[in-house]
């Protein structure tokens, strides 16, 4: 867990390159990058989005509580026949770009084919060894409550990735806001396991 509460741009920066992803450079290019927490059992936000990016030269590292992880209901239930999804931890190049949440509220929705494993045992453990699938599967960047921070996952992920606080779910669609005036309007996201952050040798 240290490596997670202690994240910094560098770690980020050479756990990317180690696999050998893009790494997008620029003034407010943004770099969305999720972190799976080890433990993916605990239907609560353990894991971390990140927004890695350039301003004035410098790299800028914003993380919010999130989850990767379908809650425990979906596991249970899920809302596919073949099972429910686990987001493949790897670059999904262009994922996302500007849309609403099951037409909701604004959020950035699927706009490319994602890599997903299918969990079909309905039970409360993660499983990402077999039945890979790629397609168009609804895999969004939401929040969960509009109100406060939510503490369990639930109901509020069958696979998307969802920010516990809605006010970090506001400052990560204003920091899209601000880098597609410049670059576009869909984004990379790049989904790290726990295990592959590098630690500081500093």
């Amino acid at each position: 867990m240290a490596a997670m509460k202690n994240l910094t741009a560098s770690s980020l920066l050479k756990a990317m390159q180690a696999k050998q992803y893009k790494v997008f450079e620029g003034e407010l290019n943004l770099n969305l990058i999720g972190v799976r927490h080890t433990d993916t059992k605990a239907n609560s936000f353990n894991d971390l989005l990140c927004v890695l990016y350039q301003q004035d030269g410098k790299w800028q590292l914003v993380s919010f509580k999130c989850t990767t992880d379908a809650g425990t209901y979906y596991r249970e239930n899920p809302c596919n026949l073949d099972g429910t999804a686990v987001l493949a931890a790897m670059q999904h190049r262009s994922l996302w770009t500007f849309g609403y949440h099951q037409g909701k509220y604004p959020a950035l929705v699927q706009h490319k084919p994602v890599t997903v494993y299918r969990d079909n045992n309905n039970d409360n453990q993660l499983d990402c060894e077999n039945n890979l699938q790629r397609g168009y599967f609804g895999i969004n960047c939401h929040r969960a409550s509009a109100n406060h921070e939510s503490k369990q996952v639930d109901k509020w992920s069958a696979g998307c990735q969802v920010l516990a606080n809605p006010n970090d779910f506001n400052k990560l669609m204003a920091l899209c806001h601000q880098s597609r005036q410049q670059w576009g309007s869909t984004f990379t996201y790049t989904l790290l396991n726990q295990a592959d952050l590098i630690p500081n040798k500093e």
